[in-house]
Parts: structure tokens; sequence; C-alpha cells
């Protein structure tokens, strides 16, 4: 998330008897100021809203992130190939498909 997406805890964190209250303004809320809010039940958090947006982009980077976390094992294992190797091998599957 970015610096604007932060949780500020005074705004942020509401009781879920808040958000049945004023469901659509928590929801025009979330989708203007890109902010999640954190709904608590019973004094302890219970879920958090984020703007769909914001959740696709958190989720886009996660698995970025794992196929960076990926390549390194294979980097540290030498399960690679050189830069020629993997330009031979496009040109042999280009052929293919002539």
């Amino acid at each position: 998330m970015n610096n604007s997406s932060r949780i500020e805890i005074d705004q942020d964190i509401q009781p879920l008897s808040e958000f049945r209250k004023h469901a659509a303004d928590f929801i025009d809320r979330i989708k203007n100021q890109k902010r999640p809010i954190v709904l608590t039940q019973h004094g302890k958090g219970a879920a958090v809203l984020v703007d769909v947006s914001e959740y696709q982009r958190m989720i886009d980077k996660i698995e970025l992130m794992e196929e960076l976390i990926e390549a390194e094992r294979q980097i540290t294992k030498g399960e690679v190939v050189s830069h020629e190797e993997a330009k031979n091998k496009i040109k042999e599957n280009l052929a293919k498909w002539k």
C-alpha cells in the first residue's frame, strides 16, 4: 500500500456495529481515499476492508515477490541457463511456429 493507504488508528479502525449502520459511507470512503478500514468485533480486529484496485495491487505485488524468491532459489541451486542458451531456445521455439 502507498503512504496514503496507511492505517490511521483514530479514523480507520471502526467497530462492526458502525459499519453496519453506515456501510455505504464506509464503502465510499474506501473507494475515494484508497485507505483500508479495520473492523473490530468485541474489541478485537475482525476484518480489513480495502478498495478492489488496492487489493489487486497487493495481490500482484505478492505474486511478483514470490516469483523473485523462486528465481533466487533457482539461481542459488544453479538452475540457470546462460543468455546464449536462452536465446537459442527461443529461436528453436519460434522456428517450430513457422
